[in-house]
């Protein structure tokens, strides 16, 4: 929720909407942006996935073991 809200605290400023230093913040808007999308989607998508996969891996090889 704190990612969202700062991408959409920042989208203004990546727009160019506004007079503030716009030429400046701009590209540090569009990177900040792009950072917080992928570190939310590595995050909550990649992470739970690559565990979900060793541990059906783990139970499988022990089930293998025991029996």
């Amino acid at each position: 929720m704190t990612a969202l809200a700062t991408i959409f605290a920042l989208l203004p400023m990546a727009l160019g909407i506004g007079a503030h230093g716009g030429f400046i913040s701009q590209p540090l808007a569009i990177v900040v942006i792009g950072g917080l999308t992928s570190s939310t989607l590595l995050t909550l998508v990649l992470v739970p996935t690559l565990y979900t996969m060793v541990e059906s891996r783990r139970r499988r090889h022990l089930a293998t073991v025991s029996s």
